[in-house]
């Protein structure tokens, strides 16, 4: 349940960045930045903040090649599922919407990753000993 969680909010935090919708903060803040300038400044430093956390979390954990590692996977999934005619690349809107599910997964991973290996592996993280 843990990971669906992380997953959650990363999909929320992609979604609420950029999304094929007119509800996302890129669209809002390029129509409001004149007349909503400190709100504009607001929400988007609250995004900074979780991509930080995300971010940070993801390449200690996991690395740059662990990030395209998992997005690799992620898209040969996308290539199967495809090739086996589940799912229509045709669609601009469809191919944003699978993006983001394929971001997310990586910063779910990344922001996961630690939990998973000291449960498969018994091994403690440095930053998880208590002194």
């Amino acid at each position: 349940m843990g990971f669906v969680i992380r997953w959650v909010f990363a999909f929320v935090l992609l979604a609420a960045t950029y999304n094929p919708t007119n509800w996302n903060f890129v669209r809002w803040s390029a129509a409001n930045f004149e007349t909503n300038l400190s709100v504009t400044v607001l929400f988007g430093l609250i995004l900074l903040v979780g991509y930080i956390i995300y971010l940070r979390a993801t390449l200690r954990s996991i690395g740059i090649f662990g990030m395209v590692l998992i997005l690799a996977v992620v898209g040969t999934l996308l290539w199967v599922l495809y090739d086996q005619g589940l799912i229509n690349l045709d669609n601009p809107t469809a191919n944003t919407w699978i993006a983001l599910f394929a971001l997310s997964i990586v910063l779910a991973v990344g922001l996961s990753w630690s939990i998973v290996r000291r449960k498969l592996t018994g091994q403690a993280d440095m930053d998880d000993v208590d002194e």
